[in-house]
């Protein structure tokens, strides 16, 4: 049991305390409480809270790629075949790399930005402790171009009940603006489709998803352009999406900040397509902060005031179901109880985190395979003695 006292929400005026028993919220407060010798306590004095973010689009295990290529592309197999070509060699030192190392990367990236439920895009596959949610609860088909036996896979009759994820529209080529139309026209037996990128997509191709994922850092990388999503809006739910780091950077707050630019969305659309929209789709408890939702909650510095201005420096805690999944070294006093054992210190950009599992071992795992890795944290083993 805890409870984070003080914190602010967004669009709200006073500080709250947020009540947390087991892996829900059990009450949000503007009122004082009495002390609870049995509650762990963090006095958060007006740090800002939100809810823990969904990432609607990654690929796990191709989070420790650079970013590959040099062109604008008319659409995503002609990227395919220009990496392939020109960084055979690149892509085979990061695969040498098995892929539960990779996978367990790509968690890590995501907790580090405060995501606490991500949604992957492929095989799916055991990933070990569960530090964010990885929602497998859908069905992963890449695209039509380059998933065989499509057609079949998206008629099967035993997923009904479970969505479709596939990319579909991810260019500016005719055949991009095609794809939505063959696959609406396949799909016989009227799966719920969530697209992903669409920025080929129409209007009125858009009725027919559930919901399309905007990823708009690895459109404008790869395209130099985006989904219309000022127009999709109107027709089906808008989710946000980072993608892998093969298009995109690691941090999902850059892609954030980049998609505000655009203003194709309003500020409200952008923060919902992160959280309430998401949990919408994928049928989740999260997405926001109130009673009886998923504790899965994330507290940034007191000198943030923003949603857009924050940073993975900034975050002070995770918490993800209840548990304390990453936390600043600023509030180590107050959290004697926990097991600082079961928890790797790191450096991220000037500022020090514990994070739960152990960081450093995976981190030391992976240069064993690739050296020459470059990771937006430095492990305790290697930091400087002071």
């Amino acid at each position: 049991m805890m409870v984070l006292k003080d914190v602010k929400q967004m669009g709200q005026n006073g500080v709250f305390n947020i009540g947390i028993d087991s892996a829900q919220i059990s009450f949000i407060s503007n009122t004082p409480f009495a002390e609870f010798d049995d509650r762990m306590q963090l006095n958060l004095d007006g740090c800002l809270a939100i809810p823990g973010l969904i990432n609607s689009h990654d690929h796990l295990d191709f989070n420790l790629f650079p970013q590959l290529g040099s062109n604008t592309y008319a659409n995503y197999v002609e990227w395919g075949e220009y990496i392939h070509q020109n960084h055979k060699e690149q892509i085979d030192r990061v695969l040498a790399v098995p892929v539960a190392l990779r996978a367990k990367w790509g968690i890590y990236k995501n907790l580090l930005c405060g995501v606490t439920t991500v949604i992957d895009h492929g095989i799916k596959r055991d990933v070990g402790e569960e530090l964010i949610t990885v929602h497998d609860h859908c069905q992963s088909l890449h695209s039509i171009r380059l998933e065989r036996n499509w057609k079949s896979r998206l008629n099967n009759p035993l997923k009904l009940n479970i969505p479709v994820t596939i990319h579909i529209g991810e260019g500016t080529d005719q055949d991009s603006a095609y794809e939505a139309d063959e696959l609406i026209r396949w799909n016989i037996l009227q799966r719920d489709l969530v697209g992903i990128h669409g920025v080929a997509m129409n209007m009125k191709q858009a009725k027919y998803f559930k919901a399309l994922v905007w990823c708009p850092e690895t459109n404008y990388f790869l395209l130099n352009k985006t989904a219309p999503v000022n127009q999709l809006k109107n027709n089906t739910a808008i989710l946000f999406g980072t993608d892998s780091t093969l298009t995109g950077n690691w941090d999902i707050w850059d892609h954030i900040r980049m998609a505000r630019k655009t203003r194709l969305l309003t500020d409200e659309e952008l923060y919902q397509s992160l959280t309430s929209n998401p949990a919408a789709t994928w049928k989740t408890n999260g997405g926001q902060l109130a009673e009886n939702k998923s504790a899965d909650i994330v507290v940034v510095k007191p000198y943030v005031t923003s949603f857009f201005d924050i940073a993975p420096e900034d975050i002070l805690l995770v918490i993800h179901h209840g548990n304390i999944r990453l936390f600043d070294e600023s509030l180590s006093s107050q959290l004697t109880r926990l097991d600082h054992d079961a928890y790797s210190k790191i450096e991220l950009n000037g500022t020090f985190k514990y994070v739960q599992g152990d960081i450093t071992g995976l981190i030391h795992q992976v240069h064993q395979y690739y050296p020459e890795a470059k990771l937006p944290v430095t492990v305790e083993a290697l930091l400087p003695v002071h």
